[in-house]
């Protein structure tokens, strides 16, 4: 069993001067929408600043985790794309990204990672539905662009990031897992100008199969947890793998809570495939250029993915759940 470490916060000088430097440059202030140029709110490098700023107090968000010797074909595959997950001798949290097309399982795989390495897990997505519910200035405007299927911007993804990142950072956060940022090259740079990215894993799927995913989505209305009812079992066609997948049923509570999200119709499901598809290319580019991206095919649903991404990751989760207690 690979040693054990600490993660530790550590210091960032010079950041705050770097990250106004990138703000002035990249995010021209025309493009902000008066609702971000409100002065409620803060500007948005310069906010987005706070979550990489690692806090002195952090204890509560120290992870504590093992490694395995690299003995998999996962690891091997690792080796040959030069993107093994690393290490910061200093001690810092884990800093990942998570990539993939509308529902992939982005989310789900994250908030497992975050769990059991004890970093927070930050979904833009979900940040776009919170506000959207919240009635906040912009509100209006997002609900515009989701029912389009349209990407948000970047000025306005930035913004609402902002203020999470300065939530969290009241709380002593350290790392992150950041699931949904970045979607464009443009995010990406800003991401890089603020903070150093250890890894980005991009999960991919089928189309044919995103798209009974997206269909059977489900929400509970109370709980607010996520499900599927959807019974995938595509057979692959020209060399393509057979892909099954049983459905993620609610308990018998949740049943007659379950909604639809507004922006999982088939039409929409398409656009956002088609726009994201149309985006994604040059992200997964930009990281591959760094020696940054594992690609990883799920093989299946949960039971069948979730142990084969920790092989890949070199992860053992018993392991690092009892470590992460310690």
């Amino acid at each position: 069993m690979g040693a054990l470490i600490r993660q530790n916060s550590v210091n960032r000088p010079n950041i705050i001067s770097r990250c106004r430097k990138q703000a002035e440059t990249s995010l021209s202030p025309q493009l902000l929408t008066p609702a971000l140029e409100s002065s409620n709110t803060l500007p948005p490098m310069a906010a987005v600043t706070r979550l990489f700023r690692s806090s002195a107090s952090s204890s509560s968000a120290a992870a504590y985790f093992t490694r395995r010797s690299l003995t998999t074909a996962a690891a091997t595959e690792l080796r040959s794309q030069s993107c093994i997950p690393r290490i910061d001798p200093k001690g810092r949290n884990f800093q990942w990204v998570f990539l993939g097309c509308p529902g992939v399982g982005k989310g789900t795989y994250a908030s497992r990672l975050s769990a059991l390495l004890g970093v927070p897990h930050i979904a833009t997505g979900d940040l776009v539905r919170e506000e959207l519910s919240s009635s906040g200035p912009l509100s209006k405007q997002l609900e515009e662009i989701v029912n389009q299927g349209k990407l948000v911007s970047d000025e306005i993804i930035i913004n609402l990031l902002s203020k999470r990142l300065e939530m969290g950072e009241t709380k002593g956060e350290s790392g992150f897992i950041l699931d949904g940022f970045p979607r464009t090259v443009r995010q990406a740079e800003i991401l890089t100008e603020v903070t150093d990215i250890d890894l980005v894993v991009n999960l991919k799927l089928p189309e044919n199969v995103l798209l009974e995913k997206c269909l059977g989505r489900r929400i509970c209305s109370q709980c607010g947890k996520n499900f599927n009812v959807a019974t995938i079992d595509v057979k692959g066609e020209n060399g393509t793998r057979d892909i099954s997948m049983a459905p993620l049923l609610p308990p018998p509570n949740c049943v007659s809570k379950l909604i639809t999200r507004s922006d999982d119709t088939e039409t929409i499901v398409k656009e956002r495939l088609r726009i994201y598809n149309e985006k994604s290319q040059p992200v997964e580019d930009f990281y591959r250029s760094q020696g940054k991206l594992m690609e990883f095919d799920l093989p299946g649903g949960i039971p069948e993915s979730w142990p084969k991404l920790l092989e890949a990751l070199n992860l053992d989760e018993n392991e690092d759940k009892q470590s992460a207690a310690a």
